[in-house]
């Protein structure tokens, strides 16, 4: 998977706590690792972020705050900071990757949202010290249209070979027939038919665009003046062919991770800090963020989770796996 209203209102999280009867069976084993691991009182080693800094460290991430403001913030230091990222990405990526199977998702939409690397892909050419991977980077996202659950994503370029992978992943994860809508892009129909065979109710979203306006100023980008759906696998409801749901989200992402905004400085450097960084938004808006809609957190909506994660239980999954490690 993808390379994948916090619970106490704003306040800093508290030490990780777990109780099998309040948090569920999973929180319960995390604990019992930590304890097997550290008989006793859990020590923090010289030279590593305590959990309470971690929480704080994440709180400010996933609101949209840069790096470096994220190290002013939580008075942590700025290389910590850094280095914190990939093993807290890492670390959600392989939770997520290894929770999100045999789903019973019925109408899925999927989406591609835009960033670079470094630098934008016209840049490169001219670029200096330009690393492996600079460029444009694109996000794939699915997107369950019921409990809004993001159950895989993948970070790479728009082409054929992105579009193989992010459907092989999508359909593995997946317990029975469903609806499918993208929107034109064409890698995605050879993609889905190496994926889901005849297995899928299949509709493209194709949109319809005017003329760009054009002025000695500024270019202005076309604009939508409609969509037309084509079905071309199966028989889904025409009525539910839309991508709406994965464009909204694509904004949530935009909102959430500092990396998306556009006209500033806090874009990717390195392609895998960005993956990882996406792994973290998407563990957070999956298990931690009170969906309005559905009044639960999709990952409770789609029966994976039975209560809303903390942060604390987010910084966890770092903590048991360093404890395994250790």
């Amino acid at each position: 998977m993808g390379a994948f209203s916090l619970t106490s209102s704003d306040k800093t999280p508290n030490p990780v706590t777990v109780n099998s009867a309040t948090h569920g069976p999973i929180l319960a084993h995390l604990s019992e690792t930590l304890d097997n691991a550290c008989p006793g009182k859990h020590t923090t080693p010289m030279n590593q972020l305590s959990s309470e800094k971690r929480a704080q460290i994440v709180a400010c991430l996933i609101e949209g705050n840069s790096l470096r403001a994220t190290a002013r913030l939580t008075g942590a230091c700025f290389n910590s900071v850094l280095k914190f990222v990939p093993q807290i990405g890492a670390a959600c990526a392989r939770y997520q990757d290894q929770a999100f199977h045999d789903l019973k998702c019925e109408r899925v939409q999927c989406d591609e949202i835009w960033s670079f690397n470094y630098c934008k892909a016209k840049n490169v050419p001219t670029a200096k010290a330009a690393p492996q991977g600079a460029g444009d980077v694109w996000t794939w996202t699915a997107i369950d249209a019921d409990t809004k659950l993001v159950p895989c994503w993948l970070v790479g370029p728009r082409d054929a070979v992105s579009a193989f992978h992010f459907m092989q992943d999508l359909s593995s994860r997946m317990a029975h027939r469903i609806q499918l809508t993208t929107d034109g892009l064409t890698f995605y129909l050879p993609a889905i038919r190496e994926a889901f065979g005849t297995d899928v109710d299949y509709a493209m979203l194709v949109k319809l665009y005017g003329e760009p306006e054009r002025t000695d100023a500024r270019y202005s980008p076309a604009k939508c003046i409609g969509a037309r759906p084509e079905i071309l696998t199966g028989t889904p409801d025409v009525e539910h062919v839309s991508t709406s749901f994965s464009e909204r989200h694509n904004l949530t992402i935009r909102m959430s991770n500092r990396r998306f905004t556009r006209l500033t400085n806090a874009f990717s450097k390195k392609a895998e800090n960005h993956a990882h960084a996406i792994a973290l938004t998407m563990m957070h808006y999956n298990f931690c963020r009170i969906h309005k809609t559905l009044r639960v957190t999709p990952a409770m909506e789609a029966g994976i989770a039975d209560h809303v994660w903390s942060l604390a239980e987010v910084v966890a999954l770092l903590d048991c796996a360093e404890a395994k490690a250790a």
